[in-house]
């Protein structure tokens, strides 16, 4: 959640930021009258409940006859300040609620606009022609299922659609970009957690998950868990309610974890293959930073996608995200998109989301430097999305006879193989 002083203060920069994602403007105005009544009802309360006490320390102190009246005043206190107590919690709850559904203050140079409004900051890599090679690219899914690494229709029969089995060298794949992925990120400081997919509504709902991403979430009724999207969720929640001293700062975790998401409002969007699936596997940096640091720490985040995007050997291009796809958390995302060749197009493979104080704030994480107590930073990047990943390493790396080069970043994780070759049929 934002900072409150700052919609108080600057109403119409959070008018501006609520226009540029493209979401209700009144939302302001709504909330601004509900922290004012918050803080009128608060008032109030505290007023009669001081009242009540002078009240209680003149009783002893009376004489019989004065005592009488002091003690109707304090039954008709008693009622005040019960009434004024409620008053003031149903004010709370619905600035709260308010709060709640609006986003994190955009960047003053996020572009504005929607999906297609991103800006293109740089690209990296060859864009191979298979013409001049004198082959025609195969898709993932057909390099896939001949190397005996992709089974779609047994998922399918088994969990329905967008399910995929990894098999053979495909399951090899997969662990040896997870292995890959982890020992970069532990090189670079950041310390490797497994962490749990079912979280309480607190954990979901403080990372923010639970607006405007909520149709894509996974949700437990019977027990109210929610399946997570992404380890963002659990790692930003690691430390909720704690305080963390300055000094301890920055703290980095590389999260692995399997990802559950509905893909709502997809139908009919990539449905071949597993570019686009219910249930995945990734690698997610999070960092959580002092808030001067965090502009800082996010072009960090980038780099390390960078490095490993370039360890693979794959042409892609870096875009800053516009305003009305940035998700309710981020104030700034950058993406790196790869080349997908039988796409014809760069396509989404990691992300890199500021969220400022945004998610500390609901999650009650705090620095302390001195004795001055607030809010901290934090940040998230994808480093290994493990499907999307596999379809632009097989599609990239693709040889004429249907078997893929392994890049050398890789061939460790993978007993020295250079070369995936197809099976025989």
């Amino acid at each position: 959640m934002i900072d409150l002083r700052l919609l108080r203060e600057d109403p119409d920069r959070v008018r501006a930021s609520q226009r540029a994602r493209g979401e209700d403007v009144e939302l302001v105005d709504a909330l601004l009258s509900a922290d004012e009544l918050r803080r009128s009802s608060g008032l109030r309360f505290d007023e009669l409940r001081s009242e009540q006490k002078q009240l209680g320390k003149l009783i002893p102190k009376a004489t019989p006859e004065e005592r009488a009246e002091l003690l109707a005043k304090a039954e008709q206190l008693k009622t005040g300040v019960k009434a004024a107590e409620a008053a003031q919690n149903e004010a709370e709850d619905e600035a709260r609620r308010l709060l709640l559904q609006l986003g994190n203050i955009v960047h003053e140079d996020v572009p504005v606009g929607g999906e297609e409004d991103f800006v293109v900051l740089e690209t990296h890599g060859t864009v191979r022609d298979f013409a001049a090679e004198g082959f025609e690219a195969k898709d993932h899914l057909e390099l896939g299922e001949g190397l005996g690494a992709i089974d779609v229709e047994r998922a399918a029969k088994v969990s329905g659609s967008r399910f995929y089995y990894l098999t053979g060298v495909g399951a090899l794949l997969e662990l040896a970009l997870v292995n890959a992925a982890i020992a970069q990120a532990t090189e670079a400081g950041f310390i490797p957690m497994l962490t749990p997919t079912l979280v309480r509504p607190r954990a979901m709902e403080g990372t923010g998950f639970l607006g405007q991403a909520a149709e894509n979430v996974y949700h437990l009724e019977k027990d109210d868990y929610y399946l997570v999207g992404t380890s963002e969720v659990p790692l930003a929640a690691y430390h909720m309610d704690e305080i963390i001293e300055a000094d301890k700062l920055p703290l980095r975790y590389a999260g692995f974890s399997p990802c559950y998401r509905r893909e709502a409002g997809t139908y009919g969007k990539d449905t071949r293959g597993i570019f686009r699936v219910h249930q995945f596997d990734k690698v997610e940096m999070f960092s959580y930073v002092a808030p001067e640091d965090a502009e800082a720490e996010h072009k960090r985040l980038l780099e390390w996608e960078k490095q490993w995007l370039t360890g693979l050997e794959l042409p892609f291009q870096v875009i800053d995200v516009a305003t009305g796809d940035l998700g309710a958390s981020a104030s700034r995302k950058y993406d790196c998109e790869a080349w997908i060749p039988t796409q014809g197009k760069y396509r989404e493979l990691t992300s890199a989301s500021n969220c400022n104080s945004f998610q500390a704030r609901r999650l009650s994480v705090r620095m302390r430097e001195g004795k001055k107590v607030q809010p901290l930073s934090t940040l998230n990047g994808t480093l290994c999305a493990v499907p999307r990943t596999i379809v632009a390493l097989l599609e990239n790396h693709q040889l004429a006879d249907g078997s893929v080069r392994v890049p050398p970043v890789l061939r460790p994780y993978l007993g020295g193989r250079e070369i995936l070759e197809p099976i025989a049929k």
